[in-house]
């Protein structure tokens, strides 16, 4: 029995570390380089007028797709590439990253929240292009207010909602830091690169994981501000987070460096999903 279950463990790790399970995280990179790139096209919208009515989020690249022609194939072709996202970061989560450190608990359960975070987006993806519109296209402000709503009715609430705001900012701190110190130069095979790419490459992750930690952290600040005030409405997701920017006493051009970070991240997805150490 012991032999057999080793014998299955070993061939579920060389199907973990397959070119398929290889192929669909590279795939992935390009699918979350899309989404970024067409929140910060949307943001970009948003510094000047009011963006059309369109949301800067998730949902609001997902319904840009659906309207372009053959839109609905391309959303058929993300959500699978999302889902090749998630089937890798469960093999991390099971396996280990690469890396010398790779095996360690905490980085095996960030890969897991990974994997159930791009499965849920792959599904939302999925489910709109097979014909559920209000699947993966709702507005993340309404999400965030019925959720902060619902957490602020339960015992102990506004402390719930305050920890999860604050871990939110945390988040994004770390993000920015993270970015700021280049970690991301860890993961990707930076001396296959032309010293150009490189440049360019370290330029991107610089500004647009800064951009991305800023946003985050500025949703998390006010999921906080929810909870003292134990108000919902103050609670916001990620389009209204951006538009607050547009609204700061540097005007809409905090948002236009915030946008071209976004999108920066974007094309650092993409340079992921070249040189990514897998």
């Amino acid at each position: 029995m012991t032999t057999g279950s080793a014998a299955a463990r070993d061939q579920a790790r060389r199907a973990a570390n397959s070119k398929a399970v290889a192929a669909g995280a590279r795939a992935g990179f390009v699918a979350r380089g899309i989404i970024y790139v067409l929140i910060g096209v949307l943001s970009l919208r948003i510094s000047f007028s009011d963006g059309g009515g369109k949301q800067a989020d998730r949902g609001g690249a997902i319904a840009e797709i659906a309207g372009k022609p053959f839109g609905a194939a391309l959303l058929w072709l993300l959500g699978a590439a999302l889902a090749g996202m998630a089937l890798w970061r469960l093999s991390e989560a099971a396996f280990g990253q690469t890396g010398p450190d790779g095996k360690k608990a905490h980085k095996r359960a960030m890969a897991a929240g990974r994997a159930v975070f791009y499965g849920f987006v792959s599904y939302s993806v999925l489910s709109y292009a097979a014909g559920n519109k209000s699947s993966g296209s709702g507005s993340s402000d309404e999400d965030s207010r019925d959720v902060t709503a619902k957490a602020l009715d339960w015992p102990a609430g506004q402390w719930i909602v305050a920890v999860a705001g604050v871990a939110v900012a945390a988040a994004g701190v770390w993000m920015a830091v993270r970015a700021l110190r280049r970690t991301f130069q860890e993961h990707l095979r930076m001396s296959a690169m032309s010293p150009k790419v490189r440049q360019t490459v370290t330029v991107l992750g610089v500004f647009g994981g800064t951009a991305r930690g800023v946003v985050f952290a500025v949703a998390g600040g006010f999921a906080v501000t929810a909870a003292v005030q134990h108000n919902p409405g103050k609670a916001k997701g990620m389009d209204d987070t951006l538009r607050s920017f547009a609204d700061s006493p540097a005007g809409p051009w905090l948002l236009v460096v915030i946008a071209l970070g976004l999108m920066a991240y974007g094309a650092l997805s993409w340079a992921g999903a070249r040189w990514r150490k897998l």
